[in-house]
This record gives structure tokens, C-alpha cells and sequence, in this order.
């Protein structure tokens, strides 16, 4: 197990070029490699960087990289505009839907003791271990999953195992895995790195997993003083450690303390992004934890169109 790269600070601001450059050094230290997939998040995380990363390992690896699988979730599939936009120059010929309810395999199963005492007595299912069977059957040797470490209501910080397990995961899977995150509490998992849910995850990769090339390539991302994004940090691993150091550093980035709470909030829904309440909820998630009681929450929401991402739970 390894960390190939681990860089960044609170105030780092990486230019493309460095960026592309870090990302290189990192893939050499893999040696050569025949057939790799790639995956990515969807457009619902574009701030992430990920279609750049994309891009540069697309351009590194060329006809080597085969197969491009965004991790949906249950999310919409990404439109070709969507595609156009996130990962400019990489061929759309090379993208594969998550098809989460039909292309699932199940890898392995973590037993309901394990998740009796991950949720202190309040579930008592085991929990399947599910990925897209293009991560199985694809003869792949490298597998780069790229994404972002950010605050997550449901895991605490978001990427590393979960982009696998959930992005292109099954029904079952998702769902019993955002459960338990649920009636454990978002306030208690939210910025930490060490969850219920993240131990199951981490279960399933020590015990299902290692007999899949997945190398890590997560980025940290906050904002310079003008509003403009910034990469403040990335790390290549193919462990828990690459996660964990960029959990730490996404913590101090991501976060902001205040002095005192909030009485009144107002949050706008970038309509390139958010055309959902399934996704616009995180305007509650992501506030609650500074809101005084009885507070307002006024959400400006000009795009979202629909509750669900699903047809059948429209």
C-alpha cells in the first residue's frame, strides 16, 4: 500500500501546469500500465477539478485509457453538453453509464453485526458491497479514482471508498449505506473523517477489494479571496492514508467557525449545478450545524426543477 503524492496547505493555490505536472510524477511512480478506466464524479461535482484531472491523465495515458465510468450514484446521467463542459478535449466515445440498478456486482457482504455496532443498535442489516461490473470484468490494470474530499453529510468527507462503493454502486448499497448516516446524525458525521458509514466502506475495501488496481486521486479545493476557486491540495494513494491526509487538510480549508450562530441564512443554488432538491437539500444539511434555533433558511433555488433524480420517485 502506498501514498504517491501528498501536497498542499491552507494557502497553496496550484496552477494547471503544476497541477498536471504533480499528477505526472505521481502516475510515473506506477510504472507502465495496458488498460486503465477511469472515474470520475458527475457534473454535480464540476468544482471538484476532476474533468481536469480527467484530462490530464487521459492525455498521459492516451489509448491506454479505455473507459471513462462517472460515478452517478443515483444521480442523472451526464448529459453530452455536461460531458462537453466538465472534460473538454477528453472523446465522449469513451464514457460508460452507471446503469445502478442492473450492472451491479456484489463483491462482498458486511455482516449486520459490523452494522449493529457501527449504528449503536439502531440497524440491524448487513450491508452488500456493490460496484459497476465494469470495475471486475473490464481486465482493467489501473483504476484512477478522481474526486474531491469535501464535508459530506452522509460519510463526513466525501470521496476516497465512497466514490467507488456509492458513485458506482447499486441500489442496495446506496441506500442502506445513506441510512445509516441518517439515524446516526448528520451533525455528528459532517467534517469528520472517521464515520459509521466510512468504517463499513473501509470494511469492504480490506476485505473485498484489494484485488482491485484502484489508485486515489483526490483533490482539495477552497476559495481565494476574490471568489475564484483554488487547488489547495492533492494526493495519490491507493490506501486509507491518501485519504486521511487529504480529509485533514479539506477540514481546514472547508470549514469556516463562527463566533456565534446564525439567525438568518441565505443560500443560492448555482443553476448550472443544482436542478434538484434531492441536491438543493444540501443547503439545509450544510447550514444546520451554525443555525441558532428557530432560525430562517431562505434558499435561492432559480434551477431546480424537480424533487428526485429518479423517474420512478418523481
Amino acid at each position: 500500500m502506498s501514498l504517491y503524492l501528498a501536497i498542499g496547505s491552507e494557502t497553496t493555490s496550484m496552477s494547471p501546469e503544476q497541477a498536471r505536472a504533480a499528477l505526472y510524477e505521481a502516475l510515473g511512480k506506477l510504472g507502465d500500465r495496458k488498460k486503465v478506466l477511469a472515474v470520475p464524479p458527475d457534473f454535480t461535482r464540476f468544482h471538484s477539478k476532476a474533468g481536469e484531472f480527467t484530462r490530464y491523465a487521459y492525455d498521459y495515458y492516451g489509448d491506454k485509457l479505455t473507459d471513462i465510468l462517472p460515478a452517478l450514484g443515483t444521480h442523472t446521467p451526464v448529459t453530452p453538453h455536461q460531458l462537453e463542459v466538465m472534460f473538454p478535449g477528453v472523446p465522449q466515445s469513451l464514457f460508460r453509464p452507471h446503469r445502478w440498478r442492473t450492472d451491479i456486482v456484489t463483491l462482498g457482504t458486511v455482516p449486520s453485526e459490523f452494522l449493529q455496532e457501527q449504528s449503536e443498535g439502531k440497524l440491524d442489516y448487513d450491508w452488500p458491497a456493490q460496484v459497476n461490473k465494469l470495475l471486475v470484468d473490464g481486465g482493467f490494470d489501473l483504476i484512477l479514482s478522481i474526486g474531491q474530499v469535501v464535508p459530506h453529510e452522509v460519510i463526513g468527507m466525501a470521496n476516497y471508498n465512497k466514490n467507488i462503493f456509492v458513485g458506482t454502486g447499486g441500489s442496495m448499497g446506496i441506500h442502506r449505506s445513506h441510512y445509516l448516516g441518517a439515524v446516526y446524525g448528520m451533525e455528528r458525521i459532517m467534517g469528520r473523517a472517521d464515520t459509521p458509514v466510512r468504517r463499513v466502506l473501509n470494511y469492504a475495501s480490506d476485505h473485498f477489494a484489494q484485488h482491485l488496481p484502484i489508485v486515489y486521486v483526490l483533490t482539495v479545493v477552497g476559495k481565494n479571496t476574490d471568489g475564484t476557486l483554488a487547488l489547495r491540495g492533492l494526493f495519490v494513494g491507493d490506501d486509507v492514508e491518501c485519504f486521511e491526509q487529504a480529509a485533514a487538510l479539506s477540514l481546514r480549508v472547508n470549514f469556516v467557525m463562527l463566533k456565534r450562530e446564525i439567525k438568518k441564512a441565505v443560500v443560492y443554488l448555482d443553476p448550472h449545478e443544482f436542478k434538484s432538491t434531492w441536491l438543493g437539500n444540501k443547503a439545509v444539511y450544510r447550514t444546520r450545524m451554525a443555525l441558532a434555533d428557530d432560525a430562517d433558511l431562505i434558499v435561492l433555488a432559480p434551477a431546480v426543477e424537480e424533487f428526485g433524480e429518479d423517474p420512478r420517485h418523481r
